[in-house]
């Protein structure tokens, strides 16, 4: 079996579990590629809807949260969507690089390739397994139709029905997050002297971070604060100049498990990705500036099931961190209910479900 995996670049959730997956898949001897979707559709068009994205949440995401109530008035007609008649207009390129190069699978961590293979499987007999990257069943993946589609947890399951999903396709394996990740080695040179609280802001290093680090090493005197900017290179030049021996920066780093699970708190914007990642490695959590939307939604799962504390200003996240680091009790308790809640061999337990449901049908057993 051949597995084509389809996502967009439009924030790095959506890539990082494809990859997880192709990882998971060529780890179990099972021939599976990662493609960004809208490089299929063509460059100019892959590049105009990132450039559209990455403006649309810039300004603390007040465009993205506009564009998303939109979708979520929209979706309640029960008309289909522009989204689904642009997606649905790149059929046959998606269609004819699926045959071309002979995949049997095709599994879609964003919704805009989801569109278009539910276009491509009226009159085609190709698998479908859509894999939701939040907490929250987004605008129009009800326009999808897929054999199978992966959520986070058993606990959404309602979610996603209320938005007209069938609840028989719905298989709550969790977000794909290699067992890979899992395996930290001790390869950075990190001080040991005093906790660390790391700080993450996702693959583009959003937020206004700058003054909340300096507010943090103003109040607390007696940790590390180490702050990964992703690609954002102005706030990682503007945190460089900050004269504090206690303030540790990086840029974008493919280390993030080695930082997270020699942390004592990690603070983050509410991505479903980045999230999985910290509660799959059993770490306190703060969550701060959800981009308006869905990371609403992500943020207020993890706080309502206690498996992180979520942060609505700068001093409430001076007040978290000094929550987690003085009270043992409170840490357990977030750690246990990501341990019940979120399955840590997710990917794992995904490419097993494939092999059953889809390999060993066909007799395709590697």
């Amino acid at each position: 079996m051949k597995v084509l995996i389809l996502s967009c670049s439009t924030g790095g959730g959506h890539n990082s579990c494809a990859r997880y997956i192709e990882q998971e898949f060529r780890k179990n001897k099972i021939e599976a590629n990662f493609i960004n979707y809208l490089s299929l559709v063509g460059e100019k068009q892959a590049k105009r809807a990132e450039k559209l994205y990455l403006k649309s949440v810039s300004g603390n995401g007040k465009i993205f949260k506009i564009v998303y109530k939109i979708g979520e008035l929209y979706n309640k007609t029960r008309i289909k969507s522009p989204v689904y008649f642009f997606n649905s207009l790149n059929k046959k390129r998606l269609l004819k690089y699926i045959k071309n190069n002979n995949y049997d699978l095709v599994v879609c961590t964003h919704l805009f390739p989801a569109l278009s293979m539910t276009k491509i499987k009226k009159k085609n007999d190709i698998p479908l397994i859509n894999v939701a990257t939040d907490y929250e069943c987004i605008p129009f993946w009800n326009e999808t139709k897929p054999d199978d589609f992966i959520i986070p947890s058993d606990l959404l399951i309602e979610s996603f029905t209320k938005k007209r999903i069938k609840k028989e396709v719905l298989k709550p394996l969790g977000i794909p997050v290699s067992s890979s990740f899992k395996k930290v080695s001790k390869s950075l040179v990190l001080p040991d002297d005093k906790e660390i609280v790391l700080i993450t802001s996702g693959s583009m290093g959003f937020g206004k971070l700058n003054d909340i680090v300096k507010l943090i090493l103003k109040r607390i005197k007696n940790i590390y604060l180490l702050v990964v900017c992703g690609n954002n290179v102005n706030l990682y030049n503007s945190l460089k100049k900050i004269k504090n021996k206690n303030l540790i920066v990086i840029g974008f780093t493919d280390k993030m498990n080695e930082l997270m699970k020699r942390s004592k708190v990690i603070i983050t914007k509410p991505g479903g990705l980045t999230t999985t990642e910290v509660a799959t490695l059993h770490k306190p959590l703060i969550h701060m500036m959800p981009i308006p939307g869905v990371e609403n939604y992500n943020a207020k799962f993890y706080s309502e099931n206690k498996m992180s504390l979520c942060a609505n200003n700068e001093e409430e996240i001076i007040n978290d961190i000094k929550k987690i680091l003085n009270d043992k009790n409170l840490e357990k308790e977030i750690v246990d209910n990501q341990k019940k809640i979120i399955n840590e061999n997710s990917a794992s337990d995904f490419v097993k479900y494939i092999v059953e449901k889809y390999m060993k049908k066909n007799k395709d057993i590697v």
